[in-house]
């Protein structure tokens, strides 16, 4: 192709430029070693700083630990656990994005995370396939992903669960009538049964009848699963961060989660095996009418792509996740709505108006859609200010520039929202609960890459929708029916047991309000 000498001049100058660019931006990326923060004395590692009497740092106080650490080193910090175990952290929802928007061909999004699960499942092949959605990454986690987020994912499908969420809740709000005028000492084991239940119902069509005073005992089905999974969540952290010894051997951290796991386990094959036995007269009557929507299980044993091995993790991450992420969340909600009773009183006001009669009337999938904004609005406004745990963790799949700094594939990092949340070049009174700061009328100007408490992308929660679903559901039956207020100490903290949990009892009066 022929080009005039004026034109040749231009397109030379033009590559030039681009090239000069290219240097100049390749210049301006610092190396990966000089990404601030803790390396520990030595360059022996941080981990030390963590350990209970000695450092200034604690597992179970993660957000603290960040904020420390963004106000000494900036919007970036790589520290080093112990030798040749680093995490970055970010905090700017512009790195958060590079990382969480990878779309690497043909690889998918990996965390370091549940480590000790994984070992555990894996010691067990005559049970599990793999370590499940938890702890597996690579094409092993996205074949699994993609089957079993059929039931729990589309819309449809979440609404066709309300029906029996609402009932559910509508039968625990009803359990409550003997709490009227009295303050109860901790709400969070009771909001727990809740969860529980329609965990059971909506996965194994099941009732384990949570509220009875049976099953109230210590040693009950439910109360075991609870603490079960509690247990495990709370080992996660200590068994994912330094030197994982309990690889050699088994150490106390181990095995407490290796006993959780047991229990647990045990009971998720025992529910698949009673779905398994009654299926086909399941299955009979949902073709003839006379039995209500499938289960998840009903609906995972259906699969073809499937196996019983992947059924049963399922429903064993299932009964691990499913319990106190939403407990948690809900009973940060109530504190805030306790703490700020204007806020309170419209939702009120939107529970009456979806809910004319709190006992007689149902909550419709159109209403819970278009007349519940305020509601969502709580609960996004609680999830900024006590998301389910501190950030997104990733590991790399390819080279990065993050906050100016060349960081490799393979670097283990971290997002802090939880702490980029609370800050004013984010937020106005980032500190204050206003749920009118995501009302289509007054709604702010948020980067989308800040309030992440489900995650992003593939790797994102898996059961999100259903648990919006059941905790908005529970939030307008229970301020409908009841003005709450806060009894506890003010301000209630965060513990990071892997996932945000409060540091007190739910201390909070009822009272009944008129119909």
């Amino acid at each position: 192709m022929y080009l005039s000498p004026v034109k040749s001049k231009i397109k030379s100058a033009t590559l030039m430029t681009s090239r000069s660019c290219a240097t100049v931006v390749l210049e301006n990326v610092k190396p990966y070693n000089q990404i601030p923060g803790p390396r520990g004395p030595f360059g022996l590692g941080n981990l030390y700083q963590y350990i209970p009497g000695i450092g200034k740092y604690s597992f179970d106080a993660l957000h603290e630990s960040g904020q420390d650490k963004y106000e000494k080193y900036g919007p970036i910090v790589r520290e080093t656990m112990v030798p040749g175990q680093d995490i970055v952290w970010l905090y700017d929802p512009n790195d958060i994005a590079a990382v969480l928007n990878d779309k690497t061909p043909g690889i998918y999004p990996s965390r370091r995370s549940h480590t000790a699960l994984a070992k555990y499942r894996r010691d067990r092949p005559n049970v599990y396939r793999t370590a499940g959605l938890l702890a597996t990454n690579g094409i092993e986690w996205w074949k699994i992903r993609s089957e079993l987020q059929k039931g729990l994912s589309s819309p449809q499908s979440v609404r066709n669960f309300l029906p029996l969420t609402d009932k559910v809740t509508r039968e625990f709000v009803a359990s409550m009538n003997s709490t009227e005028h009295d303050c109860v000492p901790d709400f969070m084991p009771a909001i727990s049964r809740l969860n529980l239940e329609l965990i059971c119902v909506m996965a194994f069509d099941v009732r384990l009848d949570s509220f009875s005073d049976e099953q109230m005992k210590p040693n009950s089905l439910s109360s075991r699963l609870m603490e079960s999974a509690e247990v495990t969540n709370q080992s996660i952290l200590p068994t994912d961060q330094g030197f994982q010894l309990w690889k050699y051997f088994e150490t106390p951290a181990y095995r407490k989660l290796r006993k959780a796991q047991e229990f647990m386990e045990k009971t998720a094959v025992e529910l698949v095996s009673q779905k398994l036995l009654y299926f086909d007269e399941d299955q009979q009557k949902l073709a003839s009418g006379r039995h209500r929507s499938r289960s998840l299980l009903e609906e995972y044993l259906r699969n073809p792509n499937l196996e019983l091995h992947d059924i049963i993790g399922m429903a064993a991450d299932l009964l691990l996740a499913g319990v106190h992420t939403s407990s948690y969340t809900t009973a940060f909600a109530l504190y805030h709505l306790c703490l700020n009773p204007d806020a309170q009183d419209k939702l009120y006001q939107e529970a009456c108006r979806i809910l004319p009669d709190p006992w007689e009337c149902q909550i419709e999938a159109a209403a819970l859609n278009s007349e519940a904004s305020y509601c969502r609005a709580v609960l996004k406004e609680s999830l900024r200010l006590n998301p389910i745990s501190i950030g997104v963790g990733r590991i790399l799949n390819k080279d990065a520039t993050l906050g100016g700094y060349h960081v490799p594939k393979g670097t283990v990092v971290v997002t802090q929202n939880l702490v980029s949340c609370r800050q004013e070049r984010y937020f106005k009174n980032p500190t204050k609960f206003i749920p009118e700061r995501w009302m289509r009328e007054t709604k702010e100007d948020v980067n989308p890459y800040l309030v992440l408490p489900f995650g992003h992308g593939m790797r994102s929660c898996i059961a999100r929708r259903m648990a919006e679903q059941n905790m908005l559901v529970l939030l307008l039956r229970l301020i409908r029916s009841y003005e709450i207020d806060w009894k506890g100490k003010v301000p209630m903290n965060i513990e990071t047991k892997l996932i945000n949990q409060p540091d007190q009892p739910i201390k909070i009066a009822f009272r009944s309000r008129k119909s």
